[in-house]
C-alpha cells in the first residue's frame, strides 16, 4: 500500500523574527513521520489589528497554532479566539518562562525579541559570518591566523555548512579542501590561534554525496575518479595521514548532522587551550 503523507496546517506567530517558532514547529513535526506540516509563519505580530488579520488566516485553514507572543493581552486573545475555532494553541516559551520565574525568583522582562537584542554578541556573530563566507573553500589563506577553528577535509565532508553553523554561534571558521597532491597554504602551518580539526567520513558515505551533487570548484579534482570509491578511499588516507603528521584532531561526520559535528569541535576548543 502506498505511504501516503497527511498535510496539515501549521500556523506560527510570533511578536519577532519567528526563528524560534519555525525551529521548535519542524522540531515536533520531524516526530511524525507520516505527516506533513505546511507552515504559515507570521513574524512581527505586535497589536491587535495585526493580530486579527491572523485569526482570520487561521479561522480560514484551520490547524496547530503556536506562537510566542510576550504581551499578555495579545496572548489571551489568541487563547481565546482558538478556542472559539477549535483549533488547538499552544505559547512555546510561557511553560519555560514560568520555570524560569519559579527558578530564579524573579518576573520576566515581557521584552519583545530580546533575544535578538543588537549587542555585543550579535555583531560577533556578524563578523564570524563574513569571516566565514570569506574564508570558505581555502580562500584568503594569508588571515587564517584570525581564525578561532580551521576545518580540513576532503570534498563533501560538510566543511562549508559546520563552518557557516559556528560561525551563527560567534565562532570564527575557515575551511581547507584536502586534495592528494596539492599542499595546504603554508600560512595554515604557521598559524599558532586557530583550533584546526580534519573531518571525515566514510568512503560510501562521501560516494553517495557526491554522486548526488556537483563538483563544484575544487581545484585538482577529476570528475572521472570523483565518486569512485577506491580514489575516495586515498584521499581519506591521505587526510588521515595529513592529520596525524601534525597531530589534528579528526572527526568522523559519517553519522553525525552539522550541530553534532559543530558541538564536537566546540568541546575539543577548551581541551587544547
Amino acid at each position: 500500500m502506498e505511504n501516503r503523507k497527511n498535510f496539515f496546517h501549521l500556523h506560527l506567530v510570533s511578536d519577532s523574527t519567528g526563528e524560534t517558532l519555525i525551529s521548535a514547529g519542524r522540531a515536533a513535526a520531524a516526530q511524525f513521520q507520516n505527516s506533513y506540516a505546511l507552515e504559515h509563519v507570521y513574524p512581527l505580530i505586535r497589536n491587535r489589528k495585526q493580530l486579527a488579520k491572523v485569526l482570520d488566516a487561521i479561522d480560514a485553514e484551520p490547524g496547530i497554532v503556536l506562537y510566542t507572543i510576550v504581551d499578555q493581552d495579545l496572548a489571551s486573545l489568541i487563547d481565546l479566539r482558538c478556542r472559539e475555532m477549535g483549533v488547538p494553541c499552544v505559547s512555546v516559551l510561557e511553560p519555560v518562562i514560568t520555570l524560569f520565574q519559579a527558578f530564579l525568583g524573579a518576573p520576566s522582562r515581557r521584552r519583545v525579541g530580546a533575544q535578538h537584542a543588537l549587542n555585543e554578541e550579535y555583531f560577533a556573530r556578524i563578523e564570524a559570518l563574513n569571516f566565514a563566507m570569506d574564508h570558505d573553500d581555502g580562500q584568503m589563506p594569508e588571515t587564517y591566523d584570525e581564525a578561532d577553528v580551521v576545518l580540513i577535509g576532503i570534498s563533501r565532508t560538510s566543511k562549508t555548512p559546520t563552518s557557516i553553523y559556528l560561525a551563527n554561534r560567534g565562532i570564527k571558521t575557515a575551511n581547507i579542501p584536502i586534495v592528494p597532491g596539492v599542499e595546504l597554504p603554508a600560512s595554515l602551518y604557521l598559524a599558532t590561534r586557530p583550533l584546526i580539526v580534519g573531518l571525515i567520513a566514510t568512503t560510501d558515505r562521501i560516494s553517495q554525496v557526491r554522486e548526488n551533487r556537483e563538483l563544484g570548484s575544487s581545484q585538482g579534482l577529476d570528475r572521472n575518479t570523483y565518486t569512485d570509491r577506491a580514489s575516495i578511499n586515498e584521499e581519506l588516507k591521505y587526510a588521515r595521514s595529513l592529520c596525524a603528521r601534525n597531530n589534528w584532531p579528526i572527526i568522523d561526520v559519517s553519522r553525525r548532522s552539522i550541530e553534532e559535528t559543530a558541538a564536537a569541535i566546540l568541546a575539543l576548543r577548551p581541551r587544547l587551550r
